[in-house]
């Protein structure tokens, strides 16, 4: 993990800081032919300036689409925020109107989106992609936006910049669509970025490089990071807080070196047991990695009781009939588990 001490000057400790979007009991629902499913039930968290936090779980557990609430992007009509309010700089985002979120998009609010191909229109091309959220947000002339596009283009390791500019989404490879879609997010220097596993498709030297360049923007401008990620090393290295979800709900919350070192709820045990070490075998045998058994369960049919009872190993007859509550089981390190006590000769 890096020394943040390196870091005390621009990135204040997150106590400290002023809270720059602060989402409370967000609900979020599909509706669909068997009725309406909730993705993210009962979600809160405040983002503090300067902060990175990260979001972490399985495909499912509502990462994304509690990203995609944020931003405005649900799906309509099926999508809809059923409950809850979202604050950015004390305006709540679920009251305003389309015209006034693409007016903080950008600017205010940005995000790294996870599939960059459907997230690019594939009938214009880069430049005009990149340039027209320059102009709008920074009020830079058409031939200022496209010397910082180049210049963002450069710092992602685009080669040629100011030729590829021409050129269309599907002459690009997927990782270098990636990292176009990182240049964009990150060109009118956001005030929140939303990273929905922005280093899925680089290798590890790019990968570094981008991590790298948010924490520059971070260090920078003073930006708030939220990452989404399934890689705990990233997290590890760059969060300066984490959340971890399961089904639509939170199951743990706390600075990274409190849940790495002591997590309190199974689900993050197995997240972390799951990770492979070099030179060292897996807990089951010399070549296994250790596994959550079983998936994440249909948002139709949700378990009675803690939703992750049907994979626990620790799991009792109350866990199967009482939701846990979310408590603080530790300063400032909160989990939903009725068992933390349980947990300690395990991590």
């Amino acid at each position: 993990m890096t020394d943040t001490a390196t870091q005390a000057i621009t990135a204040p400790t997150p106590d400290t800081r002023e809270t720059v979007l602060s989402v409370q009991d967000l609900t979020t629902e599909f509706r669909s032919g068997k009725g309406s499913v909730r993705a993210v039930d009962g979600v809160s968290f405040d983002l503090k300036k300067g902060e990175i936090l990260s979001i972490v779980g399985e495909s499912g557990s509502g990462k994304s689409v509690t990203s995609l609430s944020i931003m405005g992007l649900l799906p309509y009509p099926a999508g809809h925020i059923a409950g809850g309010r979202i604050l950015f700089e004390n305006r709540d985002l679920a009251s305003l109107s389309d015209r006034e979120m693409r007016k903080l998009r950008g600017a205010g609010l940005s995000m790294i989106f996870q599939e960059p191909l459907t997230s690019l229109n594939p009938v214009l091309s880069i430049g005009r992609q990149m340039t027209e959220g320059i102009m709008q947000h920074l009020g830079l002339s058409k031939p200022e936006a496209r010397k910082r596009a180049v210049e963002m283009m450069r710092r992602v390791s685009i080669p040629a910049p100011e030729d590829r500019l021409k050129d269309y989404p599907h002459q690009y490879s997927g990782g270098m669509l990636q990292r176009i879609m990182i240049a964009i997010a990150m060109s009118c220097d956001p005030r929140v970025l939303i990273a929905d596993e922005p280093t899925t498709a680089l290798d590890v030297t790019i990968q570094a490089q981008i991590l790298e360049l948010m924490k520059d923007l971070r260090d920078r401008t003073g930006a708030s990071i939220v990452l989404i990620t399934h890689d705990m090393g990233v997290v590890a290295e760059m969060a300066d807080r984490v959340i971890v979800m399961y089904c639509g709900r939170k199951v743990e919350e706390g600075p990274v070196d409190k849940v790495f070192a002591g997590p309190k709820h199974p689900y993050t045990i197995g997240l972390l047991g799951a990770l492979p070490v070099l030179g060292q075998a897996g807990s089951v045998g010399d070549t296994e990695l250790a596994e959550i058994p079983g998936v994440v369960p249909a948002l139709d049919a949700l378990p009675s009781g803690c939703r992750f009872s049907d994979r626990c190993r620790f799991a009792t007859d109350k866990c199967r009939a009482e939701d846990p509550p979310f408590v603080e089981s530790d300063p400032d390190h909160f989990s939903a588990c009725w068992h933390t006590d349980k947990l300690e000769a395990h991590t």
